[in-house]
């Protein structure tokens, strides 16, 4: 259906085309009332008789009103005039598809754009909303930074499950997937559930998120194929080539945060936007080499995991991740000698919590002989290292160790080593004055003598 300038729908008043797709019409458009430039998107006759996709429209239009958000396009008003109508918030900019047609992105905008995109879906899940279509296409790039648009395909956490497919029903790779009874989203950025037609959630957003970030870093897509079939092997059964092969700029730790989004199993992704968000706030604000450094796999410090976990309770039951601590401080015992295994619970204090934010790969730290424990903890908005003797029931705070991640032990157990402040310094256990050992982005020394020299006297 074309529209004439002049043309109205209720109060707006059409000026230009913006566009069309299989999902409707855009329009520039004048609200008379308001006096403001608003963009209408109109459901055509020859499509609002198609029931799906009338279903779509609606969606889109009952799912945006539920976000306010800086990062996600503004739903202003819906109407009937002879046609259905959306009116939404008037983006000026272009779209992150047609700036990757001049090639990858500067790596400071990579992260902003990276952070903004995943705040928007952190709100999004968190009003239990999929958006199931997260591309290029539907991210705009503004003055004021990213929006993210067209919830057309989204699906509510009460939503009923994803239809199974068949091969043969499948689009184009650069088509959307818009038949009844087939999934729904784009190609390219499908993870391998949607495309094995299983339930999806925003664990699905995150792959498609970690697609993304993969294509603006390197200016490639994460999976290509000559054909449909190779396309759909390649997200099911291959990892794509590391960023920092086609991007050698690319740090480790931003390379590290997208491998993980594009994990084939749900399970394994990052659990929650929020966590993504954090992380990449913390790459970003380290830079690119103290990023890297500050994430080194130093004995003891291993990945919790990032799976939900339950906090903000006044008590945290610590047993089974003190356990795993030991474990991997304690060189693996011959199969001939079996040692007992102890497994103690700590409960931490009213009031304090452990520093379970993504800037860490760690907050707990077993010394070596087994006879004292750390923590990061936040109580009374000051985040610091705890040290507990294990005969004790009592934690105290170490001084100078606020903003603390990453505890761990030097090899003789005397000292205590950890991140603030970009800087690598240690502690002794018996009392004192944290000593500054090097700037984290200047790290290169292996990790045993990272270790050894904690064990030395400062200078």
């Amino acid at each position: 259906m074309a529209l004439l300038p002049s043309q109205r729908f209720g109060p707006y008043e059409i000026l230009s085309a913006i566009g069309a797709g299989g999902m409707g019409e855009v329009h520039r458009a004048r609200d008379t009332r308001l006096d403001r430039i608003v963009a209408v998107k109109i459901l055509p006759d020859h499509l609002s008789d198609r029931a799906e996709l009338r279903e779509r429209f609606e969606r889109e239009a009952r799912t945006v009103a539920s976000l306010n958000h800086p990062h996600i396009c503004t739903l202003y008003d819906i109407g009937q005039d002879g046609i259905d109508y959306l009116v939404m918030e008037y983006l000026e900019g272009e779209t992150l598809a047609e700036r990757l047609k001049k090639g990858p992105l500067p790596l400071a905008q990579v992260l902003q754009f990276a952070i903004e995109i995943a705040d928007a879906l952190d709100k999004t899940h968190g009003k239990g909303i999929t958006h199931r279509d997260l591309k290029p296409g539907n991210i705009m790039l503004t003055k004021s930074g990213t929006k993210l648009l067209d919830f057309g395909l989204a699906k509510l956490r009460q939503g009923a499950a994803t239809a199974n497919i068949s091969l043969s029903k499948l689009p184009t790779a650069n088509d959307a997937i818009t038949a009844q009874g087939t999934i729904l989203g784009t190609l390219q950025y499908m993870a391998p559930e949607q495309l094995e037609g299983r339930d999806v959630d925003a664990r699905t957003d995150i792959f498609a998120f970690g697609v993304v970030v993969y294509e603006m870093a390197t200016g490639k897509k994460a999976f290509e194929g000559k054909s449909q079939a190779i396309l759909i092997v390649a997200i099911l059964e291959r990892e794509p080539a590391p960023m920092s092969s086609l991007q050698p700029m690319t740090p480790p730790a931003l390379d590290r945060v997208v491998k993980r989004c594009l994990a084939k199993e749900p399970d394994d992704r990052w659990q929650t936007a929020r966590d993504l968000e954090m992380e990449l706030k913390w790459i970003a604000e380290s830079g690119p080499q103290r990023a890297s450094q500050m994430s080194l796999p130093v004995k003891g410090i291993r990945a919790l995991g990032r799976r939900p976990v339950i906090v903000g309770l006044s008590a945290l039951l610590l047993g089974a991740v003190i356990a795993s601590l030991a474990i991997w401080n304690l060189k693996p015992a011959p199969a001939s000698a079996t040692k007992p295994v102890t497994r103690t619970v700590i409960t931490l204090p009213p009031g304090e919590r452990l520093a379970l934010g993504s800037f860490a790969t760690t907050v707990l730290a077993l010394s070596p002989d087994g006879s004292h424990l750390a923590y990061v903890a936040v109580r009374g908005g000051t985040q610091q290292v705890y040290l507990r003797p294990m005969d004790s029931l009592e934690a105290r705070p170490l001084p100078g160790t606020d903003g603390a991640v990453n505890p761990f032990f030097s090899a003789n157990g005397q000292w205590l080593g950890f991140f603030a402040g970009g800087k690598l310094k240690k502690i002794s256990v018996n009392g004192g004055a944290a000593v500054t050992l090097a700037d984290a982005g200047s790290l290169g020394a292996p990790v045993g003598a990272i270790r050894a020299r904690l064990s030395s006297r400062p200078t």
